[in-house]
């Protein structure tokens, strides 16, 4: 796992070993999600769709991850560069697949959704295709 990565990671594994530092329905494999997100939401794919343009993080977590460590970490998922969307995304897709194989079928629930989408997004690269607007409020305008 490339090393700065894995120093956000470590950093807030050790934050969360403190129990008053973890909310009510805390998992371990939650700081890879949320890590995940932040490096999706950093890296604005504009092959997302246009209600994934960004990933929510949890109030949870947020509120539990330590606003001073959250800012340092931010900073290091924020100066991770790379030239092309098809770099970022094989960096996403590679961080993803060594974070879940940390951990059994049943924690890993969160990085599973993140990998479903984070997957549906890299068979548009693959194939070149643009987004589809769909509308979620109205099921009779989906195609």
């Amino acid at each position: 796992m490339d090393s700065r990565i894995e120093k956000v990671i470590t950093s807030w594994h050790k934050h969360f070993e403190d129990e008053a530092n973890q909310y009510s329905e805390y998992e371990p494999s939650d700081i890879e999600y949320f890590v995940g997100c932040m490096l999706y939401n950093h890296f604005a794919f504009s092959k997302a769709h246009h209600n994934l343009k960004t990933m929510d993080l949890s109030y949870d977590f947020l509120s539990s991850c330590g606003d001073e460590l959250y800012e340092e970490n931010k900073k290091i998922i924020d100066n991770i560069e790379f030239e092309s969307e098809e770099e970022k995304l094989e960096f996403l897709q590679e961080y993803i697949k060594e974070a879940k194989a940390k951990y059994t079928k049943p924690e890993l629930y969160l990085l599973d959704r993140l990998d479903y989408h984070v997957s549906s997004m890299a068979e548009r690269y693959a194939k070149n295709v643009d987004v589809k607007h769909i509308d979620f409020a109205n099921p009779l305008l989906r195609k």
